[in-house]
């Protein structure tokens, strides 16, 4: 894998099987409110939206009688308390990839749309942390995914050069963020719902093992 000096992570949906737990959070708000989603409703519309734009999004679809910061706040003060109360399942392959790696001596980022203060909620509970070279969360950007930003700010901390950075991403808005700041990116999704649209990566895969063993052969 010579060609490769620096991978770069999403976080929900391709290390850690987070959607539930968002979707729970978010399931509890909108009850207050009278409206109940399906979970496949769910991953069809709002998966993998950030999180502004997918308040902005159920306020106007289910004409809630809210501003987006309120919301915002709900989601972001249920969200806190489960993570620090629950751990968080790991994807298929997400411990032995990132094991795997980190022998290479490669270097390992993490990328991710979620807050500062979810991801240190999540690494308290399953020492993730001790992976990654730097860590990019929503609250270190001025604008997040899809905006190139993220993917941006993590290259210039690493010191790493676009052309030997791959990007692990499951969701339209991360692949366009990483798209956007000009790196290779591979798509890591199994469910049928949302796999068509991601045809805009490079590479798509069913689980993480596929996309190191692809690596292995080819990079």
């Amino acid at each position: 894998m010579q060609k490769v000096k620096a991978l770069l992570f999403d976080l929900d949906g391709t290390l850690i099987n987070s959607e539930i737990i968002h979707f729970d959070c978010w399931s509890e708000i909108l009850t207050e409110y009278g409206i109940k989603l399906t979970y496949d409703i769910w991953l069809k519309n709002y998966a993998g939206i950030p999180l502004p734009a997918k308040a902005e999004k159920l306020i106007k679809n289910y004409n809630i009688k809210t501003t987006q910061a309120e919301i915002i706040k709900k989601k972001e003060q249920v969200t806190i308390k489960r993570l620090r109360a629950k751990d968080v399942d790991m994807m298929p392959y997400a411990m032995e990839i990132l094991n795997y790696f980190s022998e290479k001596k490669l270097i390992l980022g993490l990328v991710t749309a979620s807050s500062r203060a979810d991801v240190e909620a999540i690494f308290e509970r399953n020492g993730l942390g001790r992976y990654f070279n730097v860590i990019i969360t929503r609250s270190d950007v001025n604008k997040s995914k899809p905006d190139p930003e993220s993917y941006n700010t993590c290259l210039n901390k690493l010191g790493v050069a676009k052309e030997g950075c791959v990007v692990f991403e499951d969701t339209i808005s991360g692949i366009k963020s990483a798209k956007a700041a000009g790196l290779l990116c591979f798509a890591i999704q199994s469910n049928a719902v949302i796999r068509d649209e991601l045809s805009i990566a490079d590479q798509l895969f069913l689980n993480l093992r596929e996309a190191k063993e692809y690596l292995d052969r080819h990079y």
